[in-house]
């Protein structure tokens, strides 16, 4: 007989939590990776060719067109973790780039604390997410100044730059033939390189 809505309710109301050390101690055994949300561990998605295709230009071009700034920048893609202490949050970003000097928590090189730009690339099973949930976690990062998040599907590159406290300023670029402007490193990221070999 089906579990009634009360039921699951309450089977998801007494779900393990876990803390942070025991998500770490699991995560270092796992084939799997998993984001830690406050307790609760959630098993990503597998990414698909196109999803890793354009993640892995995107870290290339970044780390192409930071070369030549007068900053050194470090740039990383998907296999890094950044701890987010005061949600209490463990998340993968697709690229993220560091200023200087990389910060971790306790440290522990697995977990960044100071992203200055964070990349996601949407899927259709994660797009709402990453434009909501996961952004507002990102937000909760004090050193972080820009969110940028590219489509699949069609050409859309998008950015988010902190401008205040909480107020974030939005740019979004869907012309092949225009570049968006990262202005937390002051470079031009252009849509026909992040697309290359992406058929729409």
């Amino acid at each position: 007989m089906p579990l009634s809505e009360t039921h699951i309710k309450h089977k998801a109301d007494i779900a393990k939590k876990y803390t942070l050390e025991e998500y770490l101690q699991r995560e270092e055994r796992s084939l799997h990776k998993h984001q830690f949300i406050n307790g609760d561990i959630i098993t990503m998605p597998g990414a698909k060719l196109r999803h890793n295709l354009i993640a892995t230009k995107t870290t290339f071009l970044l780390i192409k067109l930071t070369q030549t700034l007068e900053k050194n920048y470090l740039v990383v893609n998907s296999d890094q973790k950044i701890y987010i202490e005061s949600a209490n949050t463990v998340l993968y970003p697709d690229a993220l780039v560091v200023c200087e000097v990389p910060v971790f928590w306790n440290d522990r090189e697995d977990l960044i604390v100071n992203p200055l730009l964070i990349v996601e690339v949407l899927s259709k099973s994660t797009r709402k997410y990453d434009r909501g949930n996961k952004f507002t976690f990102y937000k909760a990062c004090p050193t972080l100044k820009e969110y940028v998040v590219i489509d699949q599907f069609e050409p859309l590159l998008e950015s988010w730059y902190r401008v205040g406290d909480t107020t974030w300023d939005n740019t979004l670029q869907t012309d092949l033939s225009q570049s968006l402007m990262l202005r937390s490193l002051g470079i031009e990221l252009p849509l026909k390189e992040v697309y290359d070999k992406i058929d729409f």
